[in-house]
């Protein structure tokens, strides 16, 4: 299995895409402007989208792709694979007919070119042997991470946190899990804890403390994402610096790093 990072960024700005993977060929997790830079021949061969949430740095081109690839799809319909909320929330504010056209009901009804399929947390979907599992986020709107899996049933899992506060409810599921790698984001450096918490995200003092609910026993690399372009580099560093501010964990040692676009994690 393969999971190439399509955007990774809090933010555009040049060379910064919001978030979006591309798990082998057919498989996007949320929608966000990285998408922009596939081909329409890449776009093509997308079959399902499972998005975190309704944010529109996650679903923005989740309608331009529809958009492109419409006159190829007929009677191949998207799948998108979403919470009920979020998938409220696309039909009530972007697929309106008033910000974009209805995909759900074009070019009929019967034969659309979007559909639309509940999942709650916890919830498994199996895509071409694949195994997807929706996680628990804790965000400002209703949420969900995800963990994906290659066909083998010992495989390890790569998981990503979505965006999330603290969510004790996360780490007590994947410490069930072999992880391979975690995606983990982290929006908002130390002197913007207050408007982090406020806005349901994680501040590197905050992963701190995440962090230590891992299981003393897994290692695996952690990647930072969803860091604003202006604040990248002060969060990076505070998080190198979690053992001067804070008592260290010594039997623990994460290998953290931060994510970039183009990553590609073979697993």
């Amino acid at each position: 299995m393969r999971v190439r990072v399509l955007g990774c960024s809090g933010s555009i700005a040049r060379d910064c895409k919001t978030t979006s993977f591309l798990v082998d060929q057919d498989v996007l997790i949320d929608a966000g402007t990285g998408v922009g830079d596939l081909t329409r021949e890449d776009m093509l061969r997308v079959q399902d989208v499972f998005l975190t949430h309704s944010h529109l740095d996650h679903v923005a081109c989740l309608p331009l792709m529809v958009d492109t690839i419409a006159a190829a799809r007929a009677g191949q319909p998207l799948r998108v694979h979403a919470l009920p909320a979020t998938i409220a929330a696309l039909r009530q504010h972007l697929f309106n007919d008033l910000i974009w056209p209805d995909f759900t009901r074009l070019p009929s009804a019967e034969s659309p070119l979007v559909t639309f399929h509940p999942l709650e947390p916890g919830a498994t979907r199996q895509v071409q042997g694949r195994t997807i599992e929706a996680l628990p986020a804790e965000h400002s709107v209703p949420a969900v991470g995800y963990a994906v899996r290659g066909p083998n049933a010992d495989a390890p899992w790569w998981v990503f946190s979505g965006d999330t506060e603290r969510n004790p409810a996360f780490w007590q599921r994947i410490n069930q899990m072999p992880v391979a790698a975690l995606v983990i984001e982290t929006a908002f450096s130390n002197r913007e804890r207050d408007l982090a918490q406020l806005s349901c995200h994680l501040s590197p003092e905050v992963l701190a403390d995440e962090l230590d609910q891992i299981r003393a026993a897994s290692r695996y690399p952690i990647y930072i994402t969803h860091t604003k372009p202006a604040e990248t580099e002060t969060i990076m560093r505070e998080i190198a610096q979690f053992d001067q501010v804070r008592p260290p964990r010594s039997e623990v040692a994460h290998d953290i790093r931060w994510l970039v676009a183009g990553h590609v994690f073979e697993l």
